[in-house]
């Protein structure tokens, strides 16, 4: 396979910076539902039944096109390895969230985008300029600027976001490789029953009956947002360089924050709206560099 995209055009770019923000917006959204469905579900059971609505969604936008038969891959050993990143990502994230305070976790996931340009400078070979890496860095500080972690030892705890850092780290390396090699429904399409099917394991063991039609709701609407998210992301990878993409990653906490206003009142202090704000600049920046690369 070859090392991912590479001499897009300032457009291309650009969309590609549009397409990671919307799936911010959908990830976000994925969060708030799964916070929302977790109250009186157990976690398990809501990842699996996430994964078999998102690969219904997926499967009823795919199957059409190619006439109601699985699309063909060329890279199964990669669409297979994708899909248990994916999984080992969402297990690590799951029980981390239960075993340590939720701004520490987010904290230790906020370096995804960190490592993700590291990883596409040291093994993609691709390009990664100073100013580029201060913007990554400012990105970096403003979430932890938003989130001031407390600092406390979790000792062994540390080995669960740990976890899920290095899988999703994986995870977004390997789609953006797969971006130029497979068609993005293609692999949303294995990733998402590839998942399921793996997550169907778990799913006897901790099955209860659900009768609230607002569960059932937010299930519908953890599966769509993502589909939604996943594809809007591998379609980003093929349009722009993980390293181009990297600063952007990091909209996603303030759609979280605006979600936590809209659904639990919580309004963010000065030190938070100062983080959004750093974000927001060097995302502008971002996006002004790559047009200034690209000429």
């Amino acid at each position: 396979m070859s090392a991912g995209p590479a001499g897009h055009s300032p457009r291309t770019a650009l969309a590609g910076i549009a397409l990671t923000v919307g799936a911010c917006a959908s990830f976000a959204l994925l969060d708030t539902a799964t916070k929302l469905v977790s109250a009186t579900t157990p976690l398990l059971l809501a990842l699996w039944l996430r994964y078999v609505f998102q690969s219904l969604v997926t499967s009823a936008y795919v199957l059409p096109r190619s006439d109601w038969r699985p699309p063909r891959t060329d890279h199964p050993r990669y669409q297979l390895l994708r899909a248990v990143l994916f999984a080992a990502t969402s297990l690590f994230g799951i029980f981390s969230i239960r075993a340590m305070p939720l701004a520490e976790f987010t904290a230790i996931v906020a370096a995804t985008p960190l490592c993700v340009t590291l990883v596409a400078a040291l093994w993609l070979r691709q390009p990664v300029s100073a100013l580029r890496w201060l913007l990554v860095a400012t990105g970096l500080a403003s979430v932890l600027l938003i989130l001031r972690p407390g600092g406390q030892s979790f000792s062994g705890v540390l080995v669960l976001p740990l976890g899920m850092l290095a899988c999703g780290t994986g995870y977004q390396i390997l789609s953006s490789r797969m971006a130029g090699q497979e068609a993005p429904t293609t692999t949303q399409f294995y990733t998402s029953w590839i998942a399921a099917g793996l997550m169907t394991l778990a799913a006897p063991f901790v099955w209860t009956a659900i009768t609230s039609a607002w569960v059932w709701l937010g299930l519908v609407v953890m599966g769509l947002s993502s589909a939604l998210g996943h594809l809007l992301l591998l379609r980003a990878y093929a349009c722009a360089a993980p390293a181009t993409i990297a600063p952007f990653l990091y909209t996603q906490i303030a759609f979280a924050m605006l979600a936590g206003w809209a659904v639990y009142g919580h309004m963010p202090d000065r030190w938070s709206l100062l983080g959004i704000c750093l974000i927001a600049a060097s995302g502008a920046a971002s996006a002004w560099l790559t047009v200034r690369e690209r000429r």
